[in-house]
């Protein structure tokens, strides 16, 4: 029971630490545009992530069952996994690299379990296709018809595909957009533009942080719920005391969602927001000072184009990389202004930390289950 509790807590600080680190992806721009003070903007971004953070289970239950075979999970594989992560976040705010935080989570836990595996290729889920035969009315007979829908999940289709996909289409939908609104504004004074977009920009400022909640505090959440899952099968909670029966969580049986019992959504979701509120004044200036000087129209551009990409990948159960989405967003944003608008220098850092981020999280998340197996820590 006292490892449960740590991996909780661990997995607490992860979702504390995502909060400041990620801060940046929904404020850098609404700050950058002096629409808001910097703690106005964190109090906005805070409010938002907490309530997106509420909205729905489907990226919590692509992490808790959909990447990896959750019989080789234990709750020592999910506490290296998290610390893998809990370092590589440190190490990337310290020297204000925006990274993902949800990339620096999934390789921890596939690094983890595929050394408790002992190097078991199997259990890593790479593809998952799913068929499914369904009725529905058609529009045309206004009768009922069997249909086949196939669902693609795993690491290809949920993170691999998403991780390069969603980037190119932050950096030109934003590219688009921009280029529409210079056309669409091309007649108006500066001074209207910057007034009328300023206060729009409070609106995809805060649906940027609603879309961010929705997608990264599932994270958490899924972690959370698959240790509990993994606790449950090891038998932690058959002589549970009643004041902890809230703790316990069922197994999912095949194809069902993992559930997300209530606490696990509330206490996620606030621990975001507070982290949120702490603030990441390091990655702040990155993205909306060094990489593109931005106005309130760039900024609503950037934020708009990267909320709605979010909302969709977390409709779908897609954790997606909100910071990857940000930025390349504010990059074609400025490339529309003028490629060299763009500083290239800081992006190619900025990409340096996507790549890195999985593969060395992984590596780190590995060697830590490797070191214990040795050290006869866990077998």
């Amino acid at each position: 029971m006292t490892l449960i509790l740590c991996v909780i807590l661990v997995a607490l600080i992860f979702e504390y630490i995502n909060g400041f680190h990620d801060t940046a992806n929904s404020i850098a721009t609404v700050v950058s545009t002096k629409v808001l003070a910097p703690r106005q903007a964190v109090a906005l971004a805070a409010t938002f992530n907490l309530l997106g953070a509420l909205s729905g289970t489907a990226v919590a239950s692509t992490i808790g069952q959909g990447l990896v075979d959750i019989n080789y999970v234990t709750t020592t594989t999910i506490l290296f996994g998290l610390l893998s992560g809990i370092i590589w976040n440190l190490i990337t705010w310290y020297f204000g690299l925006p990274s993902s935080s949800s990339h620096a989570l999934i390789g921890g836990i596939v690094g983890s379990t595929f050394a408790a595996a002992h190097a078991n290729w199997s259990v890593i889920k790479f593809t998952n296709i799913q068929t499914r035969t369904v009725e529905i009315i058609d529009p045309v007979t206004q009768q009922m018809v069997e249909t086949t829908i196939t669902q693609k999940g795993g690491l290809l289709y949920k993170v691999i595909i998403p991780m390069f996909t969603s980037p190119a289409l932050g950096l030109v939908i934003g590219f688009i957009l921009m280029g529409f609104l210079y056309f669409a504004l091309r007649t108006w004074r500066p001074v209207w533009v910057n007034r009328i977009f300023g206060k729009l920009q409070l609106a995809s400022s805060a649906w940027m942080g609603y879309s961010h909640g929705l997608n990264d505090a599932q994270k958490t959440m899924g972690i959370i719920a698959l240790s509990l899952v993994a606790a449950t099968k090891a038998g932690t909670f058959e002589d549970l005391p009643d004041f902890l029966k809230f703790l316990y969580t069922p197994e999912p049986g095949a194809g069902e969602r993992l559930e997300i019992a209530v606490w696990i959504k509330i206490t996620c979701a606030v621990t975001m927001a507070a982290g949120t509120w702490a603030g990441g004044w390091k990655i702040i200036r990155t993205l909306g000072h060094k990489m593109v000087k931005l106005q309130p129209v760039h900024g609503f551009a950037a934020e708009t184009t990267a909320a709605g990409i979010i909302q969709i990948a977390s409709y779908w159960g897609i954790p997606l990389s909100t910071t990857h989405v940000i930025s390349t967003a504010i990059m074609g944003v400025g490339a529309a202004k003028r490629f060299n608008a763009v500083k290239w220098g800081v992006v190619e850092r900025m990409i340096w930390a996507w790549v890195l981020t999985i593969p060395i999280c992984a590596g780190l998340a590995y060697f830590f289950v490797r070191f214990a197996q040795v050290v006869g820590w866990i077998q």
